[in-house]
Order: C-alpha cells, then structure tokens, then sequence
C-alpha cells in the first residue's frame, strides 16, 4: 500500500513540475511574441507619440498587413487619428482577419500567421430564439511546410460573435480555430456552429 501512495505521489508530482514548466515555458513565449508586435509597429508609435504629422500613406503599409492591422487600428484610436485608417481596410472581414492571424500567432494555437488565408463566409444565428442575432466570420487558413499543420492543407478559423450593430475593430470574444477542422470534412456552418456553442456561449 506505501509503495502504492508513493507511486501515485510521483504521478501527481510529474504532472505538477510538467504543468509550472508548461506555464513558464508559454509565458516567456508570449512575452518574446509581445515584444515583436509591438516592434513590428514601434515606427508607428513613436511618430504618434512625438507628435509628428502623419498621412494616411503612413498608415497603409502597417494597415495592409494582416499581423499590424489591429494593432494600427488601436493605436490611431487612442491618439484620436482613426480617420486616417485606410477606408479599405476599415471593414468588418479585414478586422476579423487581422484578428484571426494574431490568435493563431500565440505559441498555445497554430504558432505562426498562417501563410495563406481567405474569407469564406457569414455565419448567422438566432442565439436566444427572440431574433437576437449573432454573425461569425468564417476562414480557411493554410500553413506552408516545415509547419506541422501544413498536412491539414486548408483547415477553418471563426471570428465573433459580432452584433448587427458591431463597428469593424470591436474586439470578438470567441475568435477559435480547432486547426484539425479541414475545409473538405467539415463545412463552415458547422464549424461556426460549434464555435458558437462551445466556446461563446461558454463565456
């Protein structure tokens, strides 16, 4: 029997130093990922912070990519400049899109900005049967090799939920991708669907 309690003491205690090494591990990602955004934008930063005058030909190498987007958008907002936000880019599909690529950058998702990504469509539901709707953004994303997710070839990605009133930059709270969903065996709806149910209404 004290073998036995020793033996379960190990098992918990492998599974407590993996789960803190785990922990230590992700943060110290997380902050290196931190830190390349910001530097991905610092330029940006520092103009707005200075007080130096910027067109919008300033803001539309930062607004076209789908990694800086976000981050612009926010950054303009908090010094009161988002009318300089390129109006192409200042659309719901190119936020979601913007916000889906950072999710799945974050070490605990895909790792990486996805090498390839295109919107397939809206999906709509009623959430409380009273005509309350809520609409998701649905991608296909794609990763190139070495990335071990490039056997998935097109896997899904879902935004939202977004409200008929949502501006483009509103933050979703259920941005989600499962990775292994592959675009030929699961559908869009479908893969909204669990979104939805699994993880927004969860919140």
């Amino acid at each position: 029997m004290k073998i036995l309690f020793i033996i379960i003491g190990l098992i918990i205690l492998s599974v407590l130093v993996f789960v803190v090494y785990r922990l230590i591990i992700v943060k110290r990602q997380n902050n290196k990922l931190n830190t390349e955004r910001f530097n991905r934008v610092r330029e940006l930063y520092n103009k707005l912070e200075s007080g130096q005058e910027i067109f919008e030909n300033d803001i539309l190498p930062f607004a076209k990519n789908v990694l800086t987007r976000q981050a612009t958008f926010q950054l303009l907002h908090d010094h009161n400049k988002t009318s300089l936000f390129p109006e192409e880019f200042n659309n719901l599909i190119s936020a979601a899109e913007s916000n889906l690529a950072n999710w799945l950058e974050f070490p605990t998702e895909l790792g990486a900005c996805p090498d390839e990504i295109e919107h397939i469509k809206r999906v709509t539901f009623d959430f409380d049967g009273q005509n309350n709707f809520v609409h998701y953004e649905v991608f296909k994303c794609k990763v190139n090799e070495p990335h071990w997710a490039a056997k998935n070839n097109w896997f899904l990605g879902v935004v939202g939920p977004y409200f008929d009133d949502s501006k483009p930059y509103d933050f979703p709270q259920a941005t989600f991708s499962r990775i292994s969903s592959k675009l030929d065996e699961v559908t869009p709806d479908e893969e909204a669907k669990w979104v939805h149910e699994n993880i927004s209404m969860q919140r």
